[in-house]
Formats: structure tokens, sequence, C-alpha cells
């Protein structure tokens, strides 16, 4: 699905807005963006409001009061069948983790590297394959700074990889590697959990680096960070994740609302004006690259990654800008 320019985006982007959350509430709708309408698996060039559900019906299936509309105020409406999935990953102890490009370990604390909390989890299903006791594994993206100016540095993930659920504290322990690619309590602990945001705009977490931990402010296989930007249109964008690596996606839209499950405790929440990301070849993120940050072409952080479509051809980011503002911190450059 392409980009409709900014032009066209603008006229559309109040309509959009005025009916997401009725068309959010109708039964299997993940998300509602701004994309090209496909029609019979042909590409229009017409920009619509696209609809993504977990499975089309036809709409003779469909309850009058469940239809989602062919058009709103003259704006075509498309509707995509998809998934929306937060791309953390849930494993057992012991249990050999799927291959991952980014399960090393660093002896300094870098970004795009493996971690997760040193607690477990009970899990059921639907949340989990079985019941169980579960670890997490994410990713660390970048270093940041507190802008009360305590000079603390922190590491930058994603809240449903640091804080996992409602049983959260400041203090928890996070390791790298994460407990199932190596990592071992107290031996590993190379963070503690110190801010946290799960809001409208923004799922995101901040860890205090222990004392006396090494770091540097590059993310591995990109380089040293060069800043942050407002994410473009258009623009190619890299990222380096736990679970697939250093992998590249183009900017597809920056107006994408989506519904995710962020299950027992926490619900399923409204995350608004997203970024979604196109994989330019391959699968652009998986289960454990939650965490990691896009950049672009000057190595500028554009965006917090967490969550993708089930083929990892799509993913999703919040953008920059807010993670900053609502943890109250910097990005660390060199």
């Amino acid at each position: 699905m392409t980009s409709p320019d900014e032009t066209v985006r603008a006229a559309i982007r109040p309509v959009k807005k005025r009916v997401e959350d009725e068309l959010l509430a109708l039964p299997g709708v993940v998300a509602v963006d701004i994309g090209e309408q496909v029609t019979g698996g042909a590409r229009t060039g017409r920009a619509a409001i696209v609809v993504t559900v977990l499975r089309k019906r036809h709409e003779l299936d469909v309850p009058t009061e469940h239809l989602i509309p062919r058009e709103v105020a003259g704006v075509p409406v498309d509707v995509v069948e998809d998934a929306v999935v937060l791309h953390r990953a849930l494993l057992t102890e012991g249990f050999p983790p799927p291959a991952a490009q980014g399960a090393e370990r660093h002896d300094v604390v870098i970004g795009g590297i493996s971690a997760g909390p040193a607690r477990s989890v009970l899990l059921v299903p639907p949340q989990a394959p079985r019941q169980g006791e579960y670890v997490i594994v994410g990713t660390l993206g970048a270093l940041v700074t507190d802008r009360a100016g305590a000079g603390d540095v922190l590491a930058l993930t994603t809240f449903h990889v640091a804080c996992v659920d409602d049983a959260w504290q400041v203090g928890d322990e996070m390791l790298h590697p994460s407990r199932v690619d190596g990592g071992r309590c107290a031996r590993d602990v190379v963070a503690t959990l110190a801010r946290a945001a799960l809001s409208g705009s923004v799922d995101a977490a901040a860890v205090l680096l222990r004392p006396g931990r090494p770091y540097r402010p590059v993310i591995t296989e990109v380089g040293p960070v060069a800043g942050t930007a407002n994410p473009t249109l258009g623009t190619l964008v890299r990222k380096r994740g736990r679970a697939t690596g250093l992998t590249v996606a183009r900017v597809a839209s920056l107006d994408a609302t989506l519904s995710v499950d962020y299950g027992d405790g926490l619900g399923v929440r409204t995350l608004r004006d997203q970024v979604r990301v196109e994989s330019a070849g391959g699968r652009f993120g998986d289960y454990g690259d939650s965490g990691a940050v896009l950049v672009d072409a000057d190595n500028r952080i554009v965006g917090l990654y967490f969550a993708g479509n089930g083929s990892g051809s799509a993913g999703y980011a919040n953008p920059i800008g807010k993670v900053l503002d609502q943890l109250d911190v910097d990005v660390l450059t060199c």
C-alpha cells in the first residue's frame, strides 16, 4: 500500500479522525489509516481511509449495523485483512529460543541489543500458547538522558517489554542479554525500570543503567546516534532489533490509529497518529524487536518500534518526539 502525498492526506485526515473511533468499535477492526485504495488486487492511485480487519467477510454475512461504509464524506474506504500484534516475545526460560539476529552479549551497553525483565509472569491462553511461567524478550533501542539534569543515563525500550503488565514498579530489574538469550539474574542486571508511559500515543519506558556500567551512544550495525528528527513520508528507515537484526523499511504513513490488546490488567488500548512502515524487502520486524528505534539515513532517531503485522511486512512505531516528551528524556548522542 503506497502513501498518498501530504496535501491529499491533509484533506482526508479530519474525516478519518471523525470516524475512526466508530470504525474501531466494529467487531474485528484493529486499525484505521490513510493509504492507497486497492480494488480487486490492483492499485487505483486513489487515496482512501484504510480499515484493517482480522478477517474479511462478504457484506451479506455481516449484520447491517456492523458494515463498514464504502465511503465517508466522499472519501473512499478500503478494507484490508491483517493483524496488529505487539512485537515482544513471550518465551519459557530454558526453551530453545527462535533464531535471533540480535541476541548476542555486549559488555558495553549500546542500542539494538537483547533485553528483558528479570521477573517472569504466569500466563494462560489466549495470552500464551499454554499455561506457564514466561519471560519477556525485547530490545534496548538507544540511550537517553534525564531532562532534569541529574546526569542519569537510561536506555529506551517499550512499556510492554519493560513493564509487562499492571504489576510493574519502579526498580524492576532488566537483564542483558535477556533470560532466554543466556542472561542470568544478578550477574546480568544492566538496568532498573525508572519511568514508563502507556498512553494514547506512546508505548515506552526508560530503564536506568546500573552505576559503573559502561555505555556508548551508538546502535550496533547502525553507528553513532546523531540526534532525532520528525518522521516524514517516503523516508527510508532502519532498525536493529533482537529478533531480525538490521532491517530496512519505508515510512508509509503518519496517521495510523491502532487497537492493540495488551493483555490482562491493561486491556485493549488505542494508539493514535502512529508511524507505519512497509518493508523494503523481507521481514522488517518480529517478536522480540519491540523497543528498537527507527533511524533515518543520517542516523537520527525518528520512532520507537512496538508492533507489526503477522507477516512482518509492516511495522508500527511511536513518533520519537512524543516518546521523549512523555518520558522527560533526551536522546544521548556522540
